[in-house]
């Protein structure tokens, strides 16, 4: 009954947050300058974004706000009006959906960041599981499931499938998933112990005390992991475009780099 309710209200707190966020823009010129640029970003990003933030206010300029969720997610409030400012995405399918929309503003789209992909436990669990073709992963889940990001729209559940395709065991854990709304709730399942195996980006797995990595995706085993980053269409705010620079100057990638992303 619990999880039946948790999953009727999800729809609803989606539309809720959609709601928030027109609310929290829909004001004056003036008042939009005060509050800081809307960034939208991947869920992967929470804590480099937040240290990115940070380090522009240093600067002497309003803090951007920033709002994260599943990239998919992000892409389906850009293109149902929300007038953000800023999109970063954690792969390039659903910036694609957003610049086939026209919401893309003309030459701001630039990769920012990558990442890698990692198997992971609590971090208090003995399992040891080697990633490699036929790994015997659903005997390590045994009765248990496999916490992962939802594969059929948000990116890192995405490129964990295509993993475990290449590698031969997608069919053993095919309907033996316990599907996340976005990387860090497939992360928290493992936190939790409620997952003995999850499959996260390196830095969400460096972010949290609680999981351990058994080990890490071969870069063969799905496709690049790139961050693009681009202005909207709709931004009318008078530091977005410098954000964004930042974002992509080099203090902007050290900041990046401090928290385990890479250069894309």
């Amino acid at each position: 009954m619990v999880q039946w309710q948790k999953q009727r209200m999800k729809p609803i707190l989606r539309a809720l947050a959609l709601v928030a966020i027109f609310l929290h823009i829909s004001d004056t010129p003036a008042m939009a300058a005060q509050r800081g640029p809307l960034v939208l970003a991947a869920a992967s990003m929470q804590e480099a974004m937040n240290a990115a933030a940070d380090a522009w206010a240093a600067q002497r300029h309003v803090r951007p706000v920033l709002s994260f969720s599943a990239s998919s997610a992000l892409a389906r409030q850009i293109r149902a009006g929300a007038p953000a400012d800023l999109f970063v995405s954690a792969d390039e399918d659903w910036m694609d959906e957003v610049e086939k929309a026209g919401l893309v503003a003309r030459g701001t789209r630039a990769d920012v960041a990558g990442n890698q992909l990692v198997l992971i436990a609590p971090a208090r669990s003995s399992l040891r599981l080697r990633i490699g073709p036929r790994m015997p992963i659903a005997r390590a889940l045994g009765t248990s499931r496999l916490a992962i990001a939802n594969p059929d729209s948000v990116p890192a559940g995405k490129y964990g499938k295509t993993a475990l395709t290449r590698l031969g065991v997608w069919p053993q854990v095919a309907d033996r998933l316990a599907r996340g709304d976005n990387v860090r709730s497939a992360m928290a399942l493992v936190e939790r112990g409620e997952a003995p195996l999850g499959i996260v980006y390196a830095t969400d797995a460096r972010a949290s005390p609680k999981v351990r990595v058994l080990g890490v995706f071969p870069a063969s085993s799905h496709e690049p992991i790139r961050y693009p980053l681009a202005r909207l269409t709709g931004s009318r705010h008078p530091e977005a475009e410098g954000f964004r620079r930042f974002l992509l100057s080099g203090r902007g990638r050290q900041i990046l780099a401090r928290y385990g992303f890479s250069k894309p």
